[in-house]
């Protein structure tokens, strides 16, 4: 979440809120320009728009889905310590209802889009608008896994160079001290 702070008088600071940073942007344009391209190509493969509009929003969904997923694992990694919960957990909560309700509103729009789309029959009214909600909360769930699964790996990788305090030797003095096979087997 950004902000602009501007000192109005003594007494009086505006501070004005704007929704994610330049990165953020930058991700939601990858994934919306990921559906756009998916759409064009289904589009240009089949004989109308339901499937190119599935794919396209299914698509767009799973990427911002694992990009907000990364963003909640690096949120509830951070968390702070109980004393310091209170205000930390108003902004962590913020920022996760701001980031649900975009990805919410998202599957909410795929869903109508396809709707929408003039074909008839139960899957194509039931079961193909759920589908990018679906892939878009499996991409969360991914996103998140991801994350976490880089954090214990940066754990485990502090933990073994903090436990191993004594050098290495040096590959030289390895590659003399070891006999060579071949000579080994001339031996026997």
């Amino acid at each position: 979440m950004g902000r602009i702070v501007k000192q109005i008088s003594e007494n009086t600071t505006k501070y004005y809120w704007y929704p994610g940073d330049k990165q953020d942007w930058i991700r939601a344009a990858i994934a919306v320009g990921a559906g756009v391209a998916m759409f064009v190509i289904t589009r240009a493969l089949t004989d109308g728009p339901l499937w190119g509009a599935v794919l396209g929003a299914s698509t767009t969904l799973a990427v911002a889905g694992f990009n907000f997923g990364r963003r909640d694992a690096r949120a509830l990694a951070t968390f702070p310590d109980i004393a310091a919960a209170r205000r930390a957990a108003m902004v962590d909560t913020g920022r996760a209802a701001w980031r649900a309700l975009v990805e919410g509103f998202g599957a909410a729009a795929a869903a109508v889009l396809i709707v929408n789309i003039p074909r008839t029959g139960f899957a194509y009214n039931w079961i193909l608008p759920v589908v990018p909600a679906v892939i878009g909360a499996l991409g969360h769930q991914a996103g998140m896994l991801y994350e976490r699964m880089q954090q214990t790996a940066a754990a485990a990788a502090a933990a073994t160079k903090e436990a191993s305090p004594v050098p290495a030797p040096p590959a030289e003095a390895e590659a003399g001290a070891a006999p060579e096979p071949a000579a080994a087997a001339a031996g026997s």
